[in-house]
């Protein structure tokens, strides 16, 4: 036994994996620890719409809520517009009072109603973050109302003094919040697509580079670097489109949502990990099989930056700009889009597309300038002499 264990220490293989072993546990610690780091206070950095269309107590309610809340909070005049820029996730909530809120509160019988609204596709944390808002909005609505000068209003809006004090002390029971959810995600088990689509892409981009590199080396002289290069981009492309229809099949036949249907899943899917190969395989081109490290830095850095478990605008500053650079951001975003709906996933395309090229060319500079041995600048006239 312990001369089967030394002989194993003598391989580099084995030296290579315990390294490769520690690494993972390194990078992901450095990574996750510092890009985690102060999501709590982040917090403050989610939108939210403020659609008052009521000019008399829901005046006082905006401006209250403006003030009060830890939130950026955007005044917009138009419902239809707040909720457009809630589809394309410009903002993380739309809080909307009707023009009849004053009198919903002054009706007797009637309640003063608050309509919410919540895009799920995205990170379940937004949902949950905005559900309690809005509770906690509509209790606080109520609770506050006398002490924002609710009877002055009432008063001058013609009703009686004495009936003004009543309705302005029993505000806090007639607001009730009214929460829809545009682009809903069926189950806990579609919400986690988006990540696990990424993750599997990526790790499998990861490994399939990396014995592609192995494969490579075995081939030696055999073929001229152009020739081993553009085998690759054709592996590339090939696998991609074959192990996405895959993938995305797997996907539909458990029960996974298609707001923009299979075909566009499926493409989509091909689209990000062709991505993530031609990215992966960049820095092994460049830097050999120790470009793993950095592929176990990539995945780390994408996992907490894509948006697909924490939302990206809670994450430090250097996390969420550094992210705009990598395919996981826009893999996650697109498939978001795809998945459970919202705006056309061309943006996400075309910015996918445009980081394959830039792999693609640093991939080419780096093989026009590594050098060749004798033997693979003329393998045929080798292989005739040899024959």
């Amino acid at each position: 036994m312990f001369q089967a264990l030394r002989a194993y220490l003598k391989k580099p293989a084995t030296i290579i994996g315990i390294v490769t072993a520690m690494m993972f546990q390194i990078i992901f610690s450095l990574v996750w620890m510092s890009g985690y780091q102060g999501v709590n206070e982040n917090v403050k950095q989610l939108k939210i719409a403020v659609v008052n269309e009521d000019q008399g107590v829901g005046k006082r309610v905006e401006e209250q809520l403006v003030s009060s809340l830890p939130f950026r909070m955007i005044s917009e005049p138009s419902l239809s517009r707040a909720q457009e820029k809630l589809n394309n996730r410009e903002v993380q909530m739309v809080l909307h009072l009707p023009a009849d809120f004053s009198k919903q509160l002054q009706a007797q019988g009637e309640k003063g109603r608050i309509d919410y609204y919540i895009n799920e596709s995205n990170p379940a944390l937004i949902k949950s973050i905005m559900q309690g808002v809005a509770n906690g909005v509509t209790a606080t609505v109520g609770k506050e109302a006398a002490a924002m000068g609710m009877q002055a209003v009432l008063v001058q809006a013609n009703v009686p003094a004495a009936q003004a004090q009543s309705v302005a002390q029993g505000i806090s029971d007639k607001v009730q919040s009214n929460i829809e959810s545009i682009n809903p995600v069926q189950g806990m088990h579609n919400q986690m697509v988006p990540m696990m689509m990424v993750l599997a892409s990526y790790v499998g981009a990861m490994i399939m580079g990396m014995n592609l590199q192995q494969a490579t080396a075995m081939l030696g002289p055999s073929f001229s670097r152009w020739s081993k290069f553009g085998a690759r981009v054709i592996i590339n492309v090939v696998s991609a489109v074959f192990i996405a229809l895959i993938g995305s099949s797997l996907v539909v036949a458990m029960g996974g949502q298609t707001a923009a249907g299979f075909v566009s899943l499926w493409l989509f899917q091909a689209l990000f990990l062709m991505t993530f190969m031609f990215f992966s395989q960049m820095f092994l081109i460049v830097f050999g099989m120790a470009g793993m490290l950095f592929n176990i830095a990539m995945l780390s850095i994408q996992l907490v930056s894509s948006g697909a478990m924490v939302p990206r605008e809670l994450l430090g500053g250097f996390y969420h700009t550094f992210s705009e650079y990598l395919p996981a951001t826009y893999a996650v975003d697109g498939g978001m889009n795809v998945l459970f709906g919202g705006p056309s996933v061309s943006a996400d395309a075309r910015a996918l597309v445009a980081i394959m090229l830039c792999c693609l060319v640093v991939g080419l500079a780096a093989t026009g300038l590594r050098r060749e041995g004798r033997a693979a600048v003329k393998p045929a006239v080798s292989a005739a002499a040899n024959a």
